[in-house]
């Protein structure tokens, strides 16, 4: 069968099932504004989508859904005309799947439902003390507008956790399933020899005191301030600590600092910590999972947002997690049952659950074990992957018998 890919960024989510799909020879186009590294089996299709059509504040995000709509259905005509897909999968969110039933009718139509937002329980607002303005409220709603436009359309809808799903309106809530996009379980396991080489040639081995803390951005919402004033604390009662931190200068899923410098740089300032904690921008896939492998405690916070694939992969290496008392974490560690949890903004709380799982280590070992076994249950990638073919397998015989 033919499965047409829609996604903003190169494959994105779906680039487990896509390798799936090539393996047992499905035809497979990837439609996106920035194409991935090319990849035997697939086609991929890039577009454009031009310049604003308006400066309204509040109507940014939906301006740029709908040229991202109208250039994804050129696209997708042309296919009809040449080489129609059977079933297309799409991320909601961004306007690719706008205009999908109108441009392919006779297609089935899955859409990933990564985040709806909210301003009042969620992002927006946590631990602010006044409410949004009214301003910022507007500009939320409506940049919500795409996607419940797009879910009115589709056959099928998933959510990658459940606190996610539960974001979406209750009017659209019953027609999302719950799916992750999925863990590779047998990459991601524990490896007592592991052995990982910090950039001054420094070895860590596991049983070193190693703290780590990894996000794609040192950012706020993913509770870097908050990591470096814990670390800041614990670096004076224990000097054997080594914090490793990775994750880029760039603004992440917030907005950047008035003063326009990195979060690295303003907390290495504020902490004096530059002696004492290695960051690195980035890493290799194999190399992060080697220093999950290494981790004697890893540091996990969110604000109310999605889940990032690193927890789990970090649970999946059997890292004894300290992660923040928010959903969706909560969702994945359940306190001292297969990991640690700690108030978010508390510092004072967090330095002492670190400093819990690095001094009693061999009495929390079946924490560590319980972390697999959550994401092994919950997370693991060939049975989700499974579940998701399933899907495109029910859409694509129900065109075939019609």
């Amino acid at each position: 069968m033919h499965v047409l890919f829609v996604h903003r960024s190169g494959s994105g989510q779906f680039s487990a099932l896509i390798e799936r799909l090539v393996a047992r020879g499905d035809e497979v186009t990837l439609i996106s504004e920035r194409p991935a590294a090319e990849q035997p089996g697939v086609r991929q299709l890039a577009y454009t989508t031009g310049e604003p059509a308006t400066k309204h504040p509040a109507l940014a995000a939906t301006d740029y859904h709908l040229r991202t709509g109208e250039a994804v259905a050129r696209l997708m005509t042309h296919l009809r005309n040449d080489d129609a897909p059977d079933v297309v999968i799409g991320h909601v969110g961004w306007g690719g799947l706008l205009f999908a039933r109108d441009a392919l009718p006779d297609a089935g139509l899955i859409g990933y439902c990564e985040y709806y937002y909210r301003s009042e329980g969620s992002d927006l607002d946590f631990g602010q003390s006044e409410p949004p303005q009214q301003a910022e409220r507007q500009r939320i709603r409506m940049r919500n507008a795409a996607q419940l436009l797009t879910l009115d359309t589709l056959d099928a809808a998933y959510a990658p956790t459940h606190w996610q799903r539960l974001q979406y309106p209750g009017a659209y809530r019953q027609r999302i399933a719950v799916c992750h996009d999925g863990i590779d379980t047998r990459v991601c396991r524990p490896d007592p020899t592991a052995r990982f080489t910090l950039p001054d040639g420094r070895i860590l081995s596991a049983g070193n005191p190693v703290v780590t803390f990894a996000a794609r951005d040192l950012d706020p919402y993913r509770g870097y301030p908050q990591f470096m004033r814990a670390a800041a604390l614990l670096a004076e009662r224990h000097p054997e600590i080594q914090f490793v931190a990775v994750g880029g200068d760039g603004p992440g899923y917030g907005r950047p600092r008035a003063d326009g410098l990195p979060w690295r740089e303003a907390m290495l300032a504020e902490t004096g910590l530059a002696d004492r904690i290695v960051h690195i921008p980035w890493l290799s896939y194999e190399a992060l999972i080697r220093l999950f492998q290494v981790s004697a405690a890893h540091v996990y916070l969110s604000v109310p947002f999605v889940l990032s694939w690193s927890l789990l992969e970090a649970m999946a290496c059997g890292c004894l997690v300290v992660g923040s008392d928010t959903e969706p974490v909560r969702e994945a560690i359940r306190d001292g049952v297969n990991g640690l949890l700690a108030p978010f903004h508390d510092t004072q709380i967090l330095a002492r659950r670190i400093e819990e799982a690095l001094h009693h280590g061999p009495r929390l070992t079946p924490l560590r074990r319980a972390a697999r076994e959550t994401v092994i249950a919950g997370y693991e990638r060939e049975r989700c992957l499974d579940r998701q073919l399933a899907w495109i397998a029910q859409l694509d015989s129900r065109e075939v018998a019609a």
